[in-house]
Order: C-alpha cells, then structure tokens, then sequence
C-alpha cells in the first residue's frame, strides 16, 4: 500500500505557511456545519470576544481541551506564562458552560523537570470556579523511554465540573468480560456475587482506562501530521457520560478533530476552535470523509494528499527538508 506521510505541522511553520492556500478558514472566520450545526472557528481560544462570537449565546454541556503542553521548554518562566496563558482559555471555557457541566482537560507532565506544568496548572484550577472530580490516567499499550527508568505509558486526564453534570454511567462499560468473582453481599435474603449483581457482563471503567489503544500509524483513525492525537474511543467515551444527544460539546484546541468525530456519531452538536488554519482544515476534511467514506482518519495518507502531489513547491520542501517523496 502507499504511503504519503506528514511530518509533525505543530512544528514545522514553513509547512503549515504552504499548506495555508488550501485552507477555507482565515483568522476570526467559523466555518459552519449546515448539516449537523456544528461549528468550527480560527480564533485564539484566549480571545473572549472571538469565543462569544463562536458561542453565539449559547452554552455547552461538556468541554473537552487537549491544549499544546509540550510546546513550551518547561523551565520556570516559561511554566508561567502557560499558566497565565491557560488561565484565559480557561475562564473563557467557563463562561462558554452552562450551569451544570463538566470539563476534561488533557495535560502532561515533564517528569524531568519536576512535572511541569502540572503542578502549576493544579493549583492554578483552585481559583478557577470549577469543583475538582477525578484524576483519569490513560494507559498507552507502547511506551516510551530508557533502560534508565520506568517506561512512560501514560497519558493524564483531569475531570472537573460546575454544579450538578450529567454522567451517564449506563452508557460506559468497556469491553473488558467480568472474570473474577468475589464481593459476595446478601440481597433480598440471598447471597450474591458481584457478577450476578452487576448491571453489565462487561467491566466499568475507573479512572484508569486500559482498554483503548493509542493512536499510531497503522490506525484507520491515524490523522498524519497530528502529533500526539488522542484516540477516538477515550473521546466518545467522555462524550457518552458528560453529555446528552443533541448537546454542544466544545474544544478550544481542534487539532486533529477527534472531538468533532465524536461528536458527530453520538448525535452531539461541536463548537471546536483552533489558532491555525490548517488544523482548522484538517478538521473539516476529517468531518466530511467521515460522512462520505464512513473513515474515521487516513492512516496511509493525509488529509492534504490531493493538493501536494500537484504542488511542486511543497513536493520539494518535503523532499529536502524532510526526505519524504511523493
């Protein structure tokens, strides 16, 4: 089978400046769904009035942010001014939620450098006016790292929430069969075990998920040039319980568009955002080859292939600087 990678965009501006032409969106424009009504805006997620323009008077049940942590180097300047830059995008996450919703944030921590930014962003969250819920770690089934320590293999996950949100308990069971009995409790006069009392054959998820499978190239869901996608399965999975058909989900950071995915296939309605135009694009590509292709990603392409191998410009950036032919 062919392949026609990309390279990591968030890191490569002279890419993204000569993917640019094939964009629909420019700075300040939301590219509207007349489909499903979803929403899909070029803005920066600290401006208030471009998220209110975006928002248009109306408030989301569920938020679900996957902000750019690792752009940053991590010492302590540079620790606070993402900090003082998430508290912006935060209170605009805020004002966006109704009054009973709920947000999850994914955010790492650079264990070598006393794990920052996370420390920060915690406290940080005290003074944010949303109630602390869970701490969710998802388990990455490939690691990274050294004979020097313990592998990294997880992603971290902060659950929070304003007032009293739905959580759909019933709608997230994992695949995972009940195999150990145990916990016998008496009910109605007879005992009973906890796979006969349960509501589902199947495990509940706790707050460490170890079901779903990191993204990698081989996935159908794989978006090339996405650095550190997250999967569409932990996606539903928190759209399913924070929120209800026919309710707005928002994301502030687009990326890949996995959220808008989601969103689409369980009957949510996504107001989502993002700084570049080109993830802004690739997200609309994602969305419109789910519905005509049913394909959730390009695994061995990439959502720009079409327009590359007629683009000189870009097929010899690509081969020079990257080493990648078309």
């Amino acid at each position: 089978m062919e392949k026609f990678p990309l390279p990591r965009l968030d890191t490569d501006a002279e890419l993204r400046k000569l993917l640019t032409k094939y964009c629909r969106l420019t700075n300040g424009e939301i590219w509207r769904d007349p489909v499903a009504e979803h929403k899909i805006a070029c803005i920066d997620s600290t401006d208030s009035k471009a998220v209110k323009k975006l928002m248009s008077g109306k408030v989301a049940a569920l938020a679900i942010h996957d902000p750019p942590y690792n752009f940053i180097a991590f010492d302590e300047l540079k620790e606070e001014q993402f900090i003082n830059w998430s508290k912006k995008w935060i209170k605009n996450s805020f004002n966006s939620l109704d009054l009973n919703s709920s947000i999850y944030i994914w955010l790492g921590a650079d264990y070598k450098n006393h794990f920052q930014p996370f420390a920060g962003f915690i406290q940080m969250m005290k003074q944010s006016g949303f109630a602390s819920r869970n701490f969710i770690t998802l388990r990455n089934q490939r690691g990274y790292g050294t004979a020097q320590n313990w592998m990294s293999v997880r992603q971290e996950l902060l659950y929070y929430s304003k007032g009293a949100p739905v959580f759909n308990v019933e709608t997230v069971y994992t695949d995972i069969p009940k195999i150990l009995k145990g916990y016998y409790k008496e009910v109605g006069g007879e005992i009973t075990e906890n796979i006969k009392r349960g509501k589902s054959e199947f495990i509940r998820p706790g707050n460490v998920w170890v079901d779903v499978q990191q993204v990698f190239y081989r996935m159908e869901e794989n978006v090339n040039g996405c650095f550190a996608q997250k999967p569409l399965k932990a996606i539903e999975r928190i759209v399913s319980a924070s929120s209800n058909e026919k309710d707005i989900v928002i994301d502030f950071f687009a990326h890949s568009g996995t959220t808008l995915i989601a969103c689409e296939k369980l009957k949510r309605k996504c107001f989502t955002a993002d700084i570049d135009s080109v993830f802004c694009e690739i997200s609309i590509r994602r969305l419109e080859r789910f519905r005509k292709t049913g394909k959730t990603g390009w695994q061995n392409s990439n959502p720009f292939y079409e327009e590359i191998i007629k683009d000189n410009e870009i097929k010899e950036y690509l081969s020079v600087k990257h080493k990648i032919n078309y």
